[in-house]
């Protein structure tokens, strides 16, 4: 097997691919050959980066796949039906999903907002029921695809002042198991990637206020990049995997273990 063209004639969705973990998914899911659309919500500078780096791809690997954007709000199942189906019928298929739209409110349980915990879990949590439920009649329907959800190693592991975000990725740990047994008789695999700390907008609050406290907590010592997590999805959404199923792997340079 070519190790350039994993993803050669693959239709993928990413959800959230704009910005952070999920620009460094499409782009490493785009240089090996799939064609990729992603959704964002609401910044279309970001999203108009993501395309240009893409397109930048073209000039350093032979094999890139074409990258297209759409704005949709994850959280409006409408939407997230409409946009599926558009993408499905402009290639034909959809193969691979990649689940990474998420967003943090971060604050003690007291002064959380209503907001702040609704917010989270339509966006964390609803938002990923919304794409599945229009993406896996297509995968049912050839009888095959990969599903690949992204969660957080707070899904496992509390920390102060995130229990609204917690919970939303650990109920995404517990719906990539309940689906991954759903979805296996139709050759349908179902994975999670949990990340630690990454360098990315997100974390750019946790890491500037205790930085050093994280990193001494981290074996390998160091923050994780966006690149760290997508290759471990594209592990995921190639045939490297395909005897892999329901399983959360964390990329977090030990830190769950500290």
């Amino acid at each position: 097997m070519d190790s350039a063209n994993l993803l050669e004639n693959k239709a993928v969705v990413v959800t959230g691919g704009s910005r952070g973990i999920g620009r460094s998914i499409v782009l490493t899911l785009a240089a090996q050959g799939a064609d990729v659309t992603f959704l964002y919500c609401s910044n279309e500078a970001a999203a108009n980066e993501t395309l240009a780096a893409a397109a930048g791809l073209s000039g350093t690997v032979k094999a890139a796949g074409t990258v297209k954007a759409k704005r949709v709000d994850v959280r409006n199942a409408e939407s997230c039906e409409q946009a599926i189906d558009e993408i499905a019928e402009d290639a034909g298929k959809i193969d691979i999903l990649v689940n990474s739209a998420g967003i943090i409110r971060d604050n003690i349980l007291g002064l959380l907002t209503n907001d702040d915990i609704q917010e989270v879990l339509a966006t964390n949590v609803v938002g990923v029921f919304n794409v599945l439920r229009p993406v896996i009649p297509y995968m049912v329907s050839k009888r095959r695809g990969k599903i690949i959800n992204i969660s957080s190693v707070a899904g496992e592991k509390g920390g102060r002042g995130q229990t609204n975000y917690a919970a939303s990725k650990g109920a995404i740990n517990a719906l990539t198991k309940a689906l991954a047994v759903e979805l296996a008789p139709r050759n349908i695999l179902v994975n999670c990637v949990a990340p630690g700390v990454i360098e990315t907008e997100m974390t750019e609050a946790i890491r500037q206020q205790a930085g050093d406290v994280v990193k001494s907590r981290i074996l390998l010592g160091r923050f994780g990049q966006p690149e760290d997590v997508a290759n471990v999805v594209l592990f995921f959404a190639s045939s490297l995997s395909d005897y892999v199923t329901g399983q959360v792997l964390h990329v977090d340079g030990g830190f769950k273990m500290s």
